[in-house]
């Protein structure tokens, strides 16, 4: 189901503080497992403030970035700006998919593809990605170490404040099919994950920002609450801070999916 008009406004200026930035040294090795290159172009579908749109920028030829809210679009844009990066960011979702966007090697989705009609988005994709492309779905995750001890007060405190959020609670439930489910069954059915594991810094206020950053807890969503919900979320963590910094393991990940090749290609 398509998120409702506006509901990640007020979230997106907690984006860039408040996300875990993918992995560097993740995006180097994608550009080569999915040879991209200098000269191939690389969609960032719901682009979101489009950290994977700057990641890859300077390492491909072309990024465009889509996302349905205008202001993420306006942070993607100023924070390219500032970085001296050629991104074309427009105002639309996985619906406009159309012809008038050209072909691409690799099409990537951060946190964004449980908000699409993800049959129908990959059956769009298989006409916008050229022979011997990918999809790539991103996520970061906390892997169980003792580092990431805070991870089940920082979720608990989450759960508390978005228990009756309807979308959420969708994705939780039993019926939900996983992306793997529904790659398996699309154009893209070949996959394979990789995976960086980085031990980082983060200061408290940083944590604030994440809780923020989800749309289930925004001020949007939650409104005055989202003033609660930062103070908790900044007591909770400063217990497990040292100087204002809290540590944390960050496992970013990204599923790569492409098509099965035909008998014989050479596809690169």
């Amino acid at each position: 189901m398509p998120p409702e008009p506006g509901r990640f406004h007020t979230a997106a200026r907690h984006y860039p503080r408040g996300r875990p930035p993918y992995a560097a040294t993740l995006i180097r090795r994608l550009v080569e497992l999915c040879g991209v290159g200098t000269t191939r172009r690389v969609l960032d579908l719901g682009c979101g403030p489009g950290p994977l749109a700057l990641a890859f920028a300077p390492l491909v030829g072309e990024v465009v970035g889509i996302d349905p809210e205008p202001e993420m679009l306006r942070i993607a844009r100023e924070t390219a700006a500032r970085a001296g990066l050629r991104i074309e960011f427009r105002e639309g979702s996985s619906r406009d998919l159309g012809a008038d966007l050209g072909t691409f090697r690799v099409v990537v989705i951060g946190r964004a593809f449980h908000w699409m009609d993800r049959q129908e988005t990959l059956l769009r994709l298989d006409r916008t990605i050229e022979p011997g492309g990918s999809v790539v779905l991103f996520r970061d995750d906390h892997p169980k170490v003792p580092d990431n001890r805070w991870v089940d007060t920082f979720e608990r405190l989450i759960d508390c404040y978005a228990e009756a959020e309807a979308a959420r609670a969708g994705r939780r439930a039993p019926g939900w099919l996983s992306h793997e489910a529904v790659l398996l069954d699309s154009p893209f059915p070949h996959l394979e994950r990789i995976s960086v594991i980085e031990r980082r810094t983060t200061p408290v206020e940083h944590f604030v920002d994440r809780a923020l950053s989800l749309s289930s807890v925004s001020s949007g969503q939650i409104g005055a609450r989202a003033d609660d919900l930062a103070r908790e979320m900044g007591d909770a963590m400063a217990a497990f801070a040292q100087d204002g910094l809290v540590t944390e393991v960050v496992e970013s990940e990204a599923l790569i999916a492409r098509r099965l090749a035909p008998r014989g290609s050479t596809w690169r």
